[in-house]
């Protein structure tokens, strides 16, 4: 017990001192909220880090009880594989789409307004489902401890929406010291990991029996193992939203060397372009999506390949596949039942972060769907802490609605899980393509062109494959959910609510959102752009309607163009500078009736508030 204990102090305080922290002197060079690299990968990071805990359970499950799991090692390459491709697009991304807004602003910039809005709110409704999915396995977790992982569902569901409550309320607080506590969780995962590997390795030294092997409920055909397997592969492929989670957030990086780039560059000149191609927020990010090349690939096998041999799944035992591998391997170190408990306990806060982070990515693009005018404009109030409460409390609610809908169970959570994100990827990838078709000459465009079509065309497949391998499940209740979330973002951007002149865009992103520089201008872009594409579609539908002799008069003017997207980027948009000042009514009320606007928010054709 004693050495389990010591060796547990040692770890977490290893863990907290490599903790990213940020020095009292970066907020005035950076600002509030300007992350380095160790902060990134922790914040950024978490999602598809504490995929390790359900992933793999969720791959297996599909196969174990038809007695295929030795076909595991088939899906885990599809994983890999899949990984590699989509990794390296965002990495390569993040260089031409570096002020954030992800496969949303991707989409905008290179194939029009109607793909962008899809990307949007299918985003929207993968993040809801990632609190869900994080809270839920966290239980999972949780009731490993005491061999309850069978217990009836109303205790998952009642954990699971304490969970989600109590993440909600830790969010609608502020951000607080969130790096560095969630980088310490982190850092204790990987120093623990590395622990229990080692102890999985002297089970198998000592020949410690796997469980008893039971029965699979029933043979099935080649047809239907191939199905199996297509589910097994779509289920563990599920944190590949983490790679969209940067790619949005890249504007809140510090745009300045990692400094392993720094002393790369002293040090090794010779690898210039490798330091190149890491260098600034582009190259942080980078860093982050790096682990997506290997992480997933490299945990899923590990936990498969002991998983199979030790014989357990979850549900083993009363426990997660993890939480039976934890036990197995910390039991072969003296006391190790501590570090047992420690590490199932820290799965818990760590798969709560991974929902914190949810929360944030939604804040992040409901702002910019309440601009664009997809949402209305009431749901937009950033408090003085700086987090849009209103959204995320309607994601709480609707989080665990769905909860209570699976019957707070993980495994009927997670086909509906995963499969939104695909449609993104597979846009970024299109928008990639359009890039290269545009910029790029010689080699570099056909070997451009190539891989992004690869990766456009393997990003359909696994959106394919997502719905057709958990279609018995619930993945055609996606396309229903999609479409429906689809046709009512249409709705209501077509409705009254859905207009915006640019008094409204900028009193949205300017005022009441609080977002300044680039990332601003380029919103404030996008949302002239939609409501051009407004106008088409409001056009489209009275031509519609003039078929059948119904004709009205058009009830707005045609909206200002927006202009060309690299005019944009070359513009100055420092020292409260807007893209709408030259539309900018000084007349016009910019501020929303019955909300009071701080002093320290107010633009430069912003009236004293009333």
């Amino acid at each position: 017990m004693l050495f389990s204990i010591g060796l547990l102090l040692v770890v977490v305080y290893i863990a907290w001192r490599v903790a990213p922290r940020e020095k009292e002197g970066d907020a005035l060079v950076h600002g509030a909220g300007q992350v380095g690299l160790l902060a990134a990968v922790a914040l950024f990071g978490v999602d598809y880090f504490t995929s390790y805990y359900y992933a793999s359970g969720e791959l297996l499950g599909a196969l174990h009880p038809y007695g295929l799991d030795h076909y595991g090692y088939i899906a885990v390459a599809v994983i890999a594989f899949a990984n590699i491709v989509f990794g390296a697009l965002y990495m390569y991304s993040l260089g031409v789409f570096n002020e954030g807004g992800g496969s949303f602003t991707a989409a905008m910039r290179y194939l029009g307004p109607t793909l962008s809005l899809i990307v949007a709110v299918v985003l929207i409704q993968d993040y809801v489902l990632t609190i869900v999915v994080s809270t839920l396995s966290g239980v999972d977790q949780l009731l490993s401890l005491t061999n309850s992982y069978g217990i009836h569902w109303i205790w998952h569901f009642g954990l699971g929406a304490a969970l989600a409550m109590t993440t909600w309320y830790v969010t609608i607080r502020g951000r607080g010291e969130s790096a560095q506590v969630v980088g310490t969780l982190l850092g204790i995962f990987l120093l623990l990991t590395v622990t229990m590997v080692i102890g999985l390795i002297v089970a198998l030294a000592r020949q410690v029996p796997p469980i008893p092997a039971e029965a699979p409920l029933e043979a099935v055909s080649l047809g239907e193992a191939l199905r199996h397997l297509l589910t097994a592969s779509m289920k563990g492929m599920v944190a590949l939203s983490g790679l969209e989670a940067m790619s949005n957030g890249i504007q809140f990086v510090k745009d300045e060397d990692a400094r392993i780039v720094a002393w790369g560059r002293k040090h090794l000149p010779r690898l210039r372009r490798l330091w190149n191609f890491y260098a600034g927020k582009s190259g942080i990010g980078r860093f982050v999506q790096t682990a997506f090349l290997f992480y997933g690939g490299l945990t899923t096998l590990m936990l498969v390949s002991f998983a199979m041999h030790f014989n357990v799944f979850d549900g083993t035992l009363g426990r997660t596949l993890v939480g039976n591998l934890a036990f197995i391997g910390f039991g072969q170190i003296p006391g190790g039942v501590t570090l047992y408990w420690t590490y199932q306990i820290l799965a818990v806060a760590m798969l709560a972060a991974a929902s914190m982070t949810a929360f944030q990515d939604l804040q992040s693009m409901t702002w910019r769907n309440v601009a664009i005018g997809e949402i209305p404009e009431v749901v937009v109030y950033r408090n003085p802490k700086g987090t849009f409460t209103r959204p995320v409390t309607a994601a709480v609610i609707a989080a665990i609605v769905i909860q209570l809908a699976v019957q707070g169970r993980t495994t009927l959570a997670v086909p509906y899980y995963g499969v939104g994100v695909f449609l993104p990827i597979t846009a970024m990838a299109l928008a990639i393509r359009k890039h290269f078709q545009t910029t790029a000459s010689g080699r570099t465009r056909t070997y451009g062109l190539v891989f992004s079509t690869m990766a456009t065309a393997l990003g359909a497949l696994v959106f394919i494959g997502q719905i057709v391998g958990k279609w018995e499940e619930g993945g055609w209740l996606v396309l229903i959910s999609l479409s429906i979330l689809i046709l009512t973002a249409h709705a209501i951007l077509i409705s009254p609510v859905g207009y915006r002149d640019p008094n409204q865009i900028y009193r949205i992103i300017r005022t009441k959102s609080r977002v300044e520089g680039p990332m601003g201008a380029i919103v404030e872009w996008q949302s002239l752009r939609t409501q051009e594409y407004r106008y088409r579609l409001l056009v489209a539908i009275a031509r519609f309607w003039e078929w059948f002799g119904v004709r009205r008069p058009a009830r707005f003017e045609p909206p200002i163009v927006a202009g060309d997207y690299d005019e944009l980027m070359n513009g100055d948009f420092t020292h409260g500078r807007s893209y709408l000042d030259p539309y900018i009514d000084p007349s016009g009320d910019t501020a929303q009736s019955g909300e009071s606007i701080p002093d320290e928010t107010k633009g430069p054709h912003q009236p004293p508030a009333s």
